[in-house]
């Protein structure tokens, strides 16, 4: 972290955090690590997405011209693109053979499959958290024809792997990722913004393109994240996951009890939304 030799109550830290505003969606139950930390230590938590998903259309895939059923294996990365590949095979009307291999990047992902195939008929081979995690289960199959679905906004390391490997593998667009509208945040101010991807720190630009930093803490999830807020030019205060803090969660509640002030944990009396 950039600045993290300063000591509590100097420097940037000096002001305590009472305001987050959370990069993702609104969790859908009432069971968050979110909510424990706004309530444990008084601070508002707000959530808005800075990326959206798009669809590309049917027609636009064609336009690939790629014949999923000319491929042997499937390689799933995200929920996002598990929902846009169903959908893509909706639309053309065609139905996954029970021989088809799915790769998918975690168990997280791989159970979501079960909204689209009954995963104990199917070929399932599952990574732990990262792309590199799938790599020597996929040498172990260099026969196949692989598919991989995915954003025009994707990280490189797997088709880098596949094409060192001399794998044979096309990649499908069929989702795009583009900045959210945020013009309504324009006059409001976080102590905290976090990030979970590199399309959220450009979507922060996008939209706000004169953005100071200021005494505003950045956190980020993730090592391509963790860059590219430093690409950018800002300085990375808080950053997950940790050895002692695997989720974002953690490392931010790690970082209000580093630099606690008089006041943490006790609930804050203001009523104000400070200025993004």
């Amino acid at each position: 972290m950039a600045d993290s030799a300063e000591k509590p109550g100097t420097g940037r830290h000096a002001t305590r955090i009472s305001s987050i505003l959370v990069t993702q969606p609104k969790p859908t139950t009432d069971v968050s690590p979110y909510f424990t930390i706004a309530e444990k230590y008084g601070i508002k938590v707000d959530f808005r997405e800075f990326i959206e998903v798009q669809p590309v259309s049917y027609k636009d895939f064609r336009r690939e011209k790629i014949n999923i059923l000319d491929y042997t294996a499937v390689i799933f990365t995200s929920r996002n693109a598990v929902d846009h590949f169903f959908r893509i095979c909706q639309e053309a009307k065609l139905e996954m053979p029970a021989e088809m291999k799915y790769f998918c990047i975690s168990e997280q992902t791989a159970n979501y499959l079960q909204k689209y195939i009954v995963l104990r008929k199917r070929k399932l081979f599952v990574g732990e958290r990262t792309a590199a995690d799938l790599f020597d289960i996929i040498k172990k199959h260099k026969g196949e024809n692989f598919l991989y679905p995915c954003s025009d906004i994707r990280k490189d390391d797997l088709p880098v792997f596949m094409r060192a490997n001399n794998l044979k593998f096309s990649e499908a667009v069929i989702y795009r990722t583009v900045a959210s509208d945020l013009s309504d945040l324009s006059d409001v101010k976080y102590d905290c913004l976090a990030f979970f991807s590199p399309s959220g720190i450009s979507s922060l630009f996008i939209n706000f393109p004169d953005f100071v930093q200021g005494g505003t803490r950045i956190a980020a999830f993730g090592p391509t994240t963790a860059k590219a807020v430093t690409d950018a030019g800002l300085i990375l205060d808080i950053e997950a996951p940790q050895p002692n803090a695997p989720s974002m969660t953690g490392a931010i509640e790690a970082y209000i009890r580093q630099h606690a002030q008089p006041d943490v944990g006790k609930a804050s009396t203001k009523n104000t939304r400070p200025n993004v």
